[in-house]
């Protein structure tokens, strides 16, 4: 299922600290999902296949017995665990994961970002949209072609 994780909405997570995932996104988690540190300060869930890709992605062009390739496996091994939904829909969050998201006050964004999606602490998502927001004309501008005389 190809499926675009986008929007944005908030969520308070249980007293168990599981995320009801959004009902849109469900259909494309029910074939099981990894949940993971995010290389930013919040947690991914991306589908298994996207995840692996996504790793591969990460290795590709590095040395997998080079100092950087094993770091880059061990984050990413040591730090990702499969999931499946539960019947309601819920993904539990593991300690690590809290602590990394800074999740412990329960009430988190989940975010689209293209192909995962990303839980944040809610406070911390606005102050990184934020930044986006601030950010985004001077991304962009760096895809402008240079005009010739």
């Amino acid at each position: 299922m190809d499926t675009s994780f986008t929007g944005q909405a908030d969520y308070t997570l249980d007293a168990k600290n599981r995320l009801t995932v959004p009902a849109r996104y469900r259909g494309a988690l029910e074939g099981g999902l990894v949940i993971a540190k995010d290389i930013d300060r919040c947690v991914a869930i991306w589908p298994t296949a996207g995840y692996d890709e996504f790793r591969r992605a990460a290795l590709q062009d590095v040395h997998p017995m080079s100092q950087r390739g094993r770091k880059i496996m061990t984050f990413f091994s040591a730090n990702s665990m499969p999931a499946q939904l539960d019947s309601a829909g819920r993904v539990p969050l593991q300690p690590f994961l809290l602590d990394h998201g800074k999740l412990h006050d329960r009430e988190v964004t989940v975010v689209g970002a293209g192909d995962h999606l990303q839980i944040w602490n809610r406070e911390a998502w606005t102050s990184y949209n934020d930044q986006l927001a601030a950010d985004i004309f001077d991304i962009s501008a760096a895809f402008d072609a240079p005009t010739s005389a």
